[in-house]
């Protein structure tokens, strides 16, 4: 038998070169609705919504336990053909009319027809669009046909949503970062090696130069290389419970260092345009970065510093100014295990953390505070 509905289809119009949008922007499009006779609906909606969600199982012994949350941010619909008998009152809601200010036909004739919609996304701090191994966050257009005695049809596409950027909610961006290490070398390598690592801020666009400053002194026995990785961490938390994916993105060797020689090195590392800016404002997923600076050592296990670093939009954020000359590089060593940057103020030992409390930082817990809306259906 074939299909009354022949096509069903969600499009819209991108308003920029990136195909990317932000809050407040408006999402215009239309719905294609293709039929091959007569057909009468009982209801026909777009609906516009946007959400985290975490999911994966983990097996101990003979059990399989799930862990899944989900954050809601909004959801709204516009309906072109409502059924009156079953309105749910769960989203915010709009009947559309036609161009003649006239509401649609329940009963559909043969052919295509468009169903233009419009939506403004709301203005109000949401993440970036995301997608990882066990979570997401997605920014979904989704058209909905419902006729009696049928399976619903649908049909829907994501938009890519960007992040506002507000530089001021983002403590410590313009922050420089130091480090020093020292390491004795054994068995197959004899002296030491020292090495004093300074980069002039913790913020930085895509497509921008990270510029790091190393004094670096070869006291060993071996020539060395200093390398530089920027590396990503996916923090996924439900249930209590947090599970991380890192993954090394790109890596940079420097000129050898002979033995007995004190260098200092400037390397400049561009951040790629495509990289997906940090998340810092979801509660059950982070995307963080690093930059690890290291110096490769044979036969020895290689002495390394860490730097957290902020990936910020390009297309919304101007380039991050570096600091005056005047700050220099007369700071504290870096070793805080909890930076400012990562955390809105001090970490409270004596008080679990909250359920709507913001994701710990990096290193700062094992585990993410209990998330009481697991089960809630989103719509």
């Amino acid at each position: 038998m074939s299909s009354t509905v022949k096509r069903l289809e969600v499009t819209y119009n991108p308003i920029n070169e990136s195909n990317t949008f932000t809050s407040g922007d408006f999402v215009s499009g239309r719905v294609t609705l293709e039929v091959v006779k007569d057909c009468q609906i009982n209801s026909f909606f777009i609906k516009f919504k946007g959400k985290a969600e975490v999911l994966w199982t983990e097996r101990y012994g003979q059990t399989t336990v799930v862990y899944h949350s989900k954050d809601k941010y909004f959801s709204t619909k516009h309906y072109f053909i409502r059924d009156q008998k079953n309105l749910k009152g769960d989203d915010a809601e709009t009947l559309l009319a036609d161009q003649s200010s006239e509401t649609y036909s329940s009963v559909v004739a043969p052919g295509c027809h468009v169903y233009p919609f419009t939506f403004q996304i709301l203005n109000q701090d949401m993440p970036s669009s995301f997608k990882g191994a066990v979570g997401k966050i997605v920014y979904l257009l989704e058209a909905t046909l419902s006729r009696s005695m049928r399976i619903d049809k649908k049909h829907s596409t994501e938009i890519n949503f960007l992040s506002k950027a507000e530089l001021s909610t983002i403590p410590g961006l313009m922050t420089p970062q130091h480090e020093s290490k020292d390491k004795k070398m054994k068995v197959f390598t004899s002296g030491t090696l020292v090495m004093d690592v300074n980069i002039e801020k913790t913020g930085f666009v895509q497509g921008e130069g990270l510029k790091v400053l190393a004094c670096i002194q070869n006291n060993s026995s071996r020539k060395i290389k200093p390398k530089y990785c920027v590396y990503r961490k996916h923090s996924f938390f439900a249930n209590g419970k947090r599970q991380v994916h890192t993954k090394d993105l790109f890596t940079e060797v420097g000129e050898p260092i002979p033995s007995s020689t004190e260098k200092k090195v400037t390397r400049v590392i561009t951040i790629p345009h495509d990289v997906e800016p940090s998340i810092f404002n979801c509660k059950i997923i982070q995307a963080e970065y690093r930059l690890r600076v290291y110096l490769d050592v044979k036969f020895a296990s290689d002495p390394e510093i860490k730097f957290p670093i902020v990936i910020l939009p390009a297309s919304q954020v101007p380039a991050l100014a570096p600091p005056s000359a005047a700050a220099g590089f007369g700071f504290e060593p870096f070793g805080n295990p909890n930076p400012p940057v990562w955390s809105n103020g001090p970490q409270q030992p004596a008080a679990p953390p909250q359920p709507s409390d913001p994701p710990p930082p990096y290193g700062a817990y094992s585990m993410c505070p209990p998330l009481n809306d697991f089960g809630n259906t989103f719509q």
